[in-house]
């Protein structure tokens, strides 16, 4: 398995499989790798003639600087399991090498993909997001790129940029992968306690339960059940919203849109968890 820091080696492996006619999948991970990560790469490796993974934890996704300094980082452990399953290259470039000198976003319009959910809470988040996959993509020109639906409203903005700057990359959605709890696995998990672990589930199971019930309730009044749940948990629950798959608009009655997801975030512990799941 290589490993590039560079751009300019990026360069030189990208030629050396685009020269003979082979297709190359991309994996974005910001490191802490899990098995989820780990799918996303078996996925590129079975729809690609090679696969590269990045690791690179994003300074400008990062509206919490606390946040950014207590993301795990694990590069040894993470190339160790990508070189397990064999994996052809990763790519572990500095912030200077993504960035240069100025350590900021780009203001791309993003269409107000960006206003609800996340974008509420986390104030720059998806400029960042799409800052540092646009570069990626354009570093990289990968044949396909897959990220998981865990993140699914970063997921959509994702497909939107490379829309609008016309990367010739496929961006493919992969299904959350999760423990047997449900609780979708996540590189902030590391830092939840075995007993955390336990009581997040609430979040798979709340919304498994919505999916099953939605037609018994308005919207709103499917949040305020969900709403009386978590105040029976540990956990503390920032929101809880359905929106519109195609436009991230959040809807008021169910007949506003055909596909609809839940989405959810909720601090365990102090860690803050998200997750989606469509429900029709």
């Amino acid at each position: 398995m290589q490993v590039f820091k560079s751009a300019q080696e990026l360069s030189i492996f990208y030629n050396s499989v685009s020269s003979v006619g082979k297709s190359l999948g991309f994996v974005a991970t910001m490191g802490a790798l899990h098995e989820g990560h780990l799918a996303l790469a078996k996925q590129s490796q079975s729809e690609n003639d090679f696969t590269i993974v990045s690791i690179f934890v994003n300074p400008t996704q990062f509206n919490n600087p606390e946040d950014l300094e207590k993301y795990p980082r694990k590069d040894e452990q993470d190339i160790a399991m990508l070189s397990a399953i064999q994996v052809d290259a990763v790519f572990l470039p500095s912030v200077e090498e993504m960035y240069g000198k100025e350590v900021s976003s780009e203001s791309i319009n993003l269409m107000g993909l960006d206003k609800g959910m996340e974008g509420d809470y986390r104030p720059g988040h998806f400029q960042g997001v799409a800052t540092v996959v646009r570069r990626l993509l354009k570093m990289i020109k990968p044949t396909r790129a897959y990220f998981g639906e865990k993140d699914y409203q970063q997921l959509r903005i994702i497909r939107h940029v490379a829309d609008i700057f016309k990367l010739d990359s496929e961006i493919i959605g992969v299904e959350t992968q999760r423990y047997p709890s449900g609780l979708a696995m996540s590189s902030r998990n590391f830092r939840l306690s075995a007993q955390a672990i336990v009581e997040a589930k609430i979040i798979y199971q709340s919304m498994h339960w919505a999916k099953e019930n939605y037609l018994k309730y308005r919207p709103e009044a499917l949040k305020e059940a969900i709403i009386t749940r978590f105040a029976q948990s540990s956990l503390v629950l920032e929101y809880v919203d359905f929106a519109d798959d195609t436009n991230m608009q959040k809807i008021t009655d169910w007949q506003e849109a055909k596909s609809v997801r839940i989405y959810i975030a909720a601090l365990c512990e102090g860690v803050r968890l998200i997750d989606n799941l469509s429900i029709r």
